[in-house]
């Protein structure tokens, strides 16, 4: 599993690296998928050309994160699956009281604004911050996951940080996507 895990994480890297490259010098690699969607061929034309090129250098930055993020919400719902021995987890008091508040209230702002929910399970409405909440506060559980609470807290903070950009479309400064790179190798190297 390891070497699996080792060969998938080689590969993400290169193709970060290749995308980092090809945005770099504006040239097209052949290593990616064209676009074709008839929307993006009418309209995305329409946007100047240093904001596609940002656009497409900031693309590999959410995908990463966008990768981590669901990663973490997985470990979250199968680790305490599994302590609880049920998959009704998070009506379970691990889960606090003002967290599944914030979570109702945005499923009803969905529903009340008639869009489609974006998914059925409560734990992908929750915040980065909450679900670092949720992993330092069932330390019990999670402490035989990572080595240290405190730095699961660093980590977090610092991707919770470095997220902030990337949810709200503005450009990563070179040095933040250098911490972005570290942080999501300091979240892994967490659980060594």
């Amino acid at each position: 599993m390891e070497k699996v895990k080792a060969f998938g994480m080689t590969n993400q890297i290169i193709t970060e690296e290749l995308q980092h490259i090809g945005s770099k010098f504006s040239i097209d690699l052949g290593h990616l998928p064209k676009r074709g969607d008839t929307v993006e061929a009418e309209y995305y034309p329409q946007f100047s050309a240093a904001i596609r090129a940002e656009a497409a250098s900031m693309g590999e930055h959410y995908e990463a994160f966008y990768c981590l993020e669901k990663t973490i919400r997985a470990l979250v719902a199968e680790t305490l699956k599994t302590a609880e021995g049920s998959d009704d987890w998070w009506n379970s008091a691990r889960i606090k009281p003002d967290i599944k508040r914030h979570v109702q209230e945005t499923i009803q702002r969905e529903v009340d604004s008639g869009v489609t929910r974006r998914s059925p399970d409560e734990l992908d409405y929750t915040t980065f911050g909450e679900l670092s909440n949720i992993i330092t506060s069932n330390w019990d559980v999670f402490g035989a996951l990572f080595d240290s609470q405190k730095a699961v807290e660093r980590v977090m903070a610092n991707l919770n940080t470095l997220r902030g950009p990337i949810a709200h479309c503005t450009a990563l400064a070179e040095d933040e996507v250098v911490r972005l790179r570290l942080a999501v190798r300091d979240w892994f190297r967490l659980m060594e």
